[in-house]
C-alpha cells in the first residue's frame, strides 16, 4: 500500500511537473518580436516579453509611433493584452461628434510560430462592441552587425534623372499628385494642412544598399525616406530641438540620433544612409547620427513588417511641400 501511494505522489509530481513545463514554454513561445498583419491590411509590429513574471509589450498599429501596450496578461495557452484607443463618437441632434478614451481588447493563440488574435473594440456610439482577427508572424533573430569596412558596393544608379518622374510612380494612384521635376530637382508642392497628397515611390525594389542624397525642407514641414518601403528616416523642420525619436534623421519612433545636425529650414541638406540586413547608419551634413543600429521593426506606414523582403525608396509626400535632388543608390553585393 504504501509503495501505491509512493507511486501516486510521484505520478502527482510528474504531472504537475509537465503542467509547469507547459506554462513556461508556452510562455517562452509568446516572447519575442511579431510582424503583424492588421484587419485593415496594414502593416504593424509588436514585442512581447516576460520577466520575473510579469509581463509587457510594445506594439506599432500601422502609422503613428510604435507605444507600450497598457496590460499584458497570460492566461493558460493564451495571452490578452489592451490597448488604450480614442475612439470618435457620431454626432447626433445638438451635439457635435467628441473623442472619448476606451480600451480594446485583443486574444492571441499560438500556432508554432504564427500568432492569430481577435481584437475585441467598444462600438464609438456605445452598442456593443466590433470584433476583427488578424494575424502575426515570429521573426527571426537580428542578425550581427555587419563589418562596414568590408561592405561592397556595386554601381551607382541615378533614381532621378532631373528631368521628370520616369521609375517613381504615385504610393496610391488616386493620390493628389504634388510632385514634380524642375529644374534637376525633384520638388513636392503639397501644401500643408491639406490632405489627399501622395507618397512617391520608386517601381524598382532593392535589398541592401547605399543611399546618398540632397534634400530641402521648408520651414514647418514634415517628410520621410522610406528603406525598402518599411524604415523612415525622418525629414523635418528640426533645426535648434534636441535629437528625439521624431525629429530629423531619427529613425522614426525607433532610433534617436546621437546629435542634431540638422540645417535652417530652406538649406540644402546631405543625408547619406547605410541600410545592410537589420542595421542602419545615417550621416547627416557629413555627422554620423546613427552608427550600424539595429531595426527591432518596421515603423509608421510601412508597406511590409517583413525584414527580409525587398522593396522600395519611397519619399514621403502627403505632410507639407520637400525637394530631393542627386539621388543616387549603390547596391550592396554579398
Amino acid at each position: 500500500m504504501n509503495q501505491f501511494k509512493k507511486y501516486l505522489s510521484a505520478c502527482l509530481v510528474l504531472g504537475l511537473s509537465l503542467i509547469s513545463l507547459a506554462a513556461a514554454k508556452s510562455a517562452d513561445s509568446f516572447s519575442g518580436r511579431w510582424e503583424l498583419k492588421l484587419p485593415n491590411q496594414g502593416k504593424g509590429w509588436m514585442s512581447l516579453q516576460e520577466q520575473e513574471g510579469e509581463w509587457s509589450g510594445s506594439i506599432l498599429w500601422g502609422g503613428g509611433s510604435v507605444k507600450a501596450l497598457s496590460t499584458v496578461e497570460l492566461e493558460g495557452d493564451k495571452i490578452i493584452f489592451t490597448r488604450k484607443q480614442r475612439i470618435k463618437t457620431k454626432a447626433s441632434a445638438g451635439k457635435a461628434a467628441a473623442w472619448k478614451e476606451t480600451v480594446e481588447t485583443t486574444t492571441a493563440s499560438l500556432e508554432g510560430n504564427k500568432m492569430s488574435l481577435e481584437q475585441v473594440l467598444p462600438k464609438s456610439n456605445g452598442s456593443g462592441v466590433k470584433r476583427a482577427t488578424y494575424s502575426a508572424k515570429r521573426m527571426s533573430a537580428i542578425p550581427p552587425q555587419p563589418d562596414l569596412k568590408q561592405a561592397r558596393f556595386g554601381e551607382g544608379v541615378e533614381l532621378f534623372n532631373g528631368k521628370d518622374l520616369s521609375g517613381w510612380k504615385l504610393l496610391h494612384a488616386s493620390h493628389k499628385n504634388g510632385w514634380s521635376a524642375k529644374d534637376g530637382v525633384l520638388v513636392n508642392n503639397a501644401v500643408q494642412g491639406q490632405h489627399g497628397y501622395g507618397n512617391l515611390m520608386t517601381e524598382a525594389k532593392f535589398e541592401d544598399f547605399n543611399l546618398k542624397l540632397d534634400f530641402n525642407v521648408p520651414a514647418k514641414s514634415n517628410s520621410g525616406i522610406f528603406l525598402r518601403g518599411m524604415y523612415e528616416v525622418q525629414v523635418l523642420d528640426s533645426f535648434g530641438r534636441k535629437p528625439d525619436l521624431h525629429n530629423m534623421g531619427a529613425i522614426y519612433s525607433r532610433i534617436v540620433p546621437s546629435q542634431a545636425a540638422a540645417k535652417k529650414a530652406g538649406e540644402w541638406q546631405t543625408m547619406d544612409i547605410t541600410l545592410i540586413k537589420q542595421h542602419v547608419t545615417v550621416i547627416l551634413n557629413g555627422i554620423t547620427i546613427i552608427n550600424n543600429k539595429p531595426l527591432l521593426g518596421c515603423t509608421g506606414g510601412a508597406l511590409s513588417s517583413d525584414p527580409l523582403a525587398p522593396g522600395p525608396i519611397l519619399l514621403q509626400g502627403n505632410h507639407g511641400a520637400v525637394s530631393f535632388r542627386n539621388i543616387v543608390l549603390k547596391p550592396i553585393i554579398h
